[in-house]
């Protein structure tokens, strides 16, 4: 029985070596932070850019095709699809990696930013409280000389 499901079970893609450089070119482009990623995702167009490194990257998702550009050369080929769609998935997965580190970095400073107003309005309040302690006191104490002055 389990055989029968091994039969039907995806096989992993093998890529060609032209396949394997490319994947190689943009999942290194990929780890490097300066590298901006920029994409239109409805028409399905991703783009990597890397000055430091003078490399771009187009990938055409929708037509299948990747064009690698540095300073010397520039390719644009159609690929298989299941080929791009892996390496859209290793450009979605960076960027969604790379949100999720702004999202946390803007969540952190909002949080210390709330916590740094709560104290400063507790202390706040509790300035203004003591204040009125000693303006309550220095009342009571008036009272009592103003007693004291009658009798």
């Amino acid at each position: 029985m389990f055989s029968v499901f091994k039969f039907f079970r995806k096989k992993p893609k093998v890529y060609s070596k032209i396949e394997n450089h490319i994947f190689g070119i943009i999942t290194e482009l990929l780890k490097v932070s300066s590298t901006d990623i920029n994409c239109d995702e409805l028409g399905g167009k991703y783009y990597l850019s890397n000055e430091e490194q003078h490399f771009k990257v187009t990938i055409l998702g929708n037509d299948n095709v990747i064009r690698l550009t540095n300073t010397r050369d520039s390719v644009a080929e159609k690929y298989d699809k299941i080929f791009v769609e892996d390496v859209l998935r290793a450009v979605k997965e960076e960027k969604h990696r790379r949100m999720e580190l702004v999202y946390d970095s803007i969540t952190n400073s909002i949080e210390k930013m709330a916590e740094r107003l709560h104290n400063t309005l507790i202390e706040s309040n509790e300035q203004s409280e003591q204040e009125n302690q000693v303006v309550r006191r220095l009342e009571t104490k008036e009272i009592k000389n103003k007693k004291v002055n009658l009798n």
